[in-house]
């Protein structure tokens, strides 16, 4: 079940506000107005949007919205509890056969874990049932790449349109040395969309993607954990044996929140 994230928009925000306190503490609040500068937004905002549009298709491009939201949200991924729901599979399974298990199927939560255990009630080998799950996983990775190539792209051309306008910022600038009222602007524009431009970079877009790469990650090891358990009951693990070859993809701290949870089940 996914929930709010609240990390990614604190860390979001208190970038800002230390950027802003930073130049508030030597220029104060007058200050703070040298830094925001129209021609640089529209270079930097301006170029961004023109290379995504190059980059990508108007179809991919409607999912960066939805790709920047669910940097926001939170999957709660229960290892433990996957482990539990195996341990119990796999014990009927053992009393009754694994024919029972269908009438379990619509009980359990995970979509993942129901195609497994379908797959094992049909009589799927586990090998053939390992493959299935595994090109599932290959091909939820690849959708996340794509999606999170989005991010990584905008990462990459926001702090490159900031030296573009550096660049016209100081083309600007020596073209105009005899007049010393446009020196001031010019060199805002070269200075400013940089700041802006790597801003957008490391506060918002590279660490967005970093994000979804990790939970990436996460879900493709509860994965892997899945496919572990639905072939140990295909193939008629002693319950025991299976619950101690899923233990091992347990930390140190999940481990002992485990003993202690089944020795309080077991009092």
């Amino acid at each position: 079940m996914k929930k709010l994230d609240v990390l990614t928009p604190i860390g979001v925000v208190v970038g800002f506000l230390f950027v802003a306190f930073a130049i508030m503490t030597n220029e104060g609040l007058s200050g703070f107005g040298s830094f925001v500068d129209l021609p640089s937004i529209f270079i930097v905002i301006g170029g961004l949007i023109a290379a995504m549009l190059v980059s990508f298709s108007l179809k991919e491009l409607k999912h960066l919205g939805r790709v920047m939201r669910e940097s926001f949200r939170e999957e709660n991924y229960d290892l433990q509890g996957v482990i539990r729901t195996f341990i119990l599979l796999s014990e009927k399974a053992r009393r009754e056969g694994l024919l029972a298990l269908e009438a379990e199927v619509e009980e359990l939560g995970d979509p993942f874990i129901r195609k497994g255990v379908l797959l094992a009630v049909d009589g799927v080998e586990p090998d053939v049932i390992t493959d299935i799950m595994t090109a599932e996983i290959i091909a939820l990775e690849e959708r996340h790449r794509k999606s999170r190539s989005l991010l990584d792209k905008a990462g990459e051309y926001a702090p490159a349109w900031g030296m573009i306008g550096t660049l016209i910022g100081l083309v600007l600038m020596l073209k105009n040395l005899n007049d010393p009222t446009t020196l001031g602007p010019n060199m805002a524009i070269a200075l400013l969309t940089t700041l802006y431009g790597s801003l957008l970079a490391n506060l918002v877009f590279i660490p967005m993607a970093s994000k979804l790469a990790m939970r990436t990650e996460k879900e493709v090891f509860m994965k892997q954990v899945i496919i572990e358990g639905v072939v140990g009951v295909q193939s008629g693990q002693n319950p025991r044996l299976l619950e101690e070859k899923l233990k091992v993809f347990l930390s140190h701290e999940e481990l002992m929140e485990y003993a202690e949870e089944r020795e309080a089940s077991a009092s």
